[in-house]
């Protein structure tokens, strides 16, 4: 009896040793990115991949993860960088899986919620439809960044996320400038921000423009700028002489004075702080420089001499180009 006795005692003390080696194994931390796209739904090549990516995991994870659930590809969130393996492993299977979508500065909703629609698989028109139903914006309700999209998400609660996230943002802009929050406020604030993202090739132009958008509606000028005709279909779309003959919108700032009706565009939050606080300048004129940039001009006649300077040289390169002999294609 004393030997059986020995025996089980053996084995309770490895069993527990086992236990505890595994405990521990579980609470150790893994360190980890908030986003995370796992390219398979394998267990065994999601561990590959992240092993690969520096992660401290190994085999036995494999296994543990096959136990917690069934793993999908796509992008999760962790919602913290650094957690126990069992929590890890754990999320890497139950998380909700989401699409991350960007939305660029100075693009327009229409285009906007077409490249949405390809990516979650959605109907672009049902997207825009709930836009236009939920947002007390006409344009620039949406603030331009990066947003990670469930992917069990209908159009309808699509949308509405990315609203709410907007307005939450919108909501702390205001608070941060001592400027209360209204819609009604607020959407000029968008339509200048708007017309800033359209014109300024950089962030540190954006005060600038602003300070000749603002300058020139103090003065009742026009604003005469291309970027407002690049509204919903029309984003990428050159701006002729015709188009600003043809258009009769508010957008088209060469017929109509003031601001357009509604903004031109989603826009940055940066864009969104040059309107509040543009330059302190004199500039009423602004023309795009060999450089991608803009010289900015106080005086009609100063900013005249450069547009004419500016097309007698390109008229010049013209005539350089034709006069150029035709070379063969490249390997000929």
């Amino acid at each position: 009896m004393k030997r059986v006795i020995v025996t089980i005692d053996r084995f309770e003390s490895i069993l527990l040793l086992l236990l505890v080696s595994v405990l521990f194994y579980l609470v150790q931390p893994i360190r980890t990115e908030k986003n995370l796209e796992l390219r398979s739904d394998a267990s065994e090549k999601i561990i590959s991949q992240l092993q690969k990516r520096g992660y401290a995991l190994a085999w036995p994870d494999r296994f543990l993860l096959r136990m917690l659930g069934r793993p999908e590809r796509g992008w999760i969130y962790l919602g913290s960088e650094r957690m126990s393996r069992l929590d890890f492993l754990h999320r890497l299977a139950s998380s909700d899986r989401f699409v991350r979508i960007t939305l660029i500065p100075g693009e327009t909703s229409v285009i906007f919620f077409d490249q949405m629609g390809h990516r979650l698989h959605k109907n672009p028109e049902k997207l825009f439809a709930a836009y236009r139903s939920l947002s007390p914006y006409p344009e620039g309700g949406i603030l331009a960044e990066s947003y990670n999209i469930p992917l069990r998400y209908d159009a309808h609660q699509a949308v509405q996320y990315l609203i709410n996230l907007s307005e939450k943002r919108f909501r702390r802009l205001a608070r941060e400038n001592g400027i209360t929050y209204t819609p009604k406020s607020w959407q000029r604030i968008l339509t200048v921000a708007s017309i800033i993202q359209k014109e300024a090739a950089n962030r540190s132009e954006m005060p600038i423009v602003a300070s000749v958008i603002y300058n020139r509606l103090k003065k009742r000028m026009r604003l005469q700028m291309d970027g407002t005709l690049n509204y919903g279909r029309y984003s990428h779309i050159r701006v002729t002489p015709r188009r600003i003959r043809e258009d009769n919108s508010s957008y088209n700032t060469y017929r109509h004075r003031g601001l357009p009706a509604a903004p031109v565009c989603n826009v940055s939050a940066t864009a969104i702080r040059a309107a509040l606080h543009p330059a302190r300048t004199d500039y009423l004129y602004f023309f795009r420089n060999d450089r991608g940039t803009h010289d900015f001009f106080r005086d009609y006649r100063a900013h005249l001499r450069e547009v004419r300077a500016k097309r007698k040289e390109l008229k010049r390169g013209e005539k350089h180009t034709k006069s150029l002999p035709h070379s063969k294609p490249s390997g000929q």
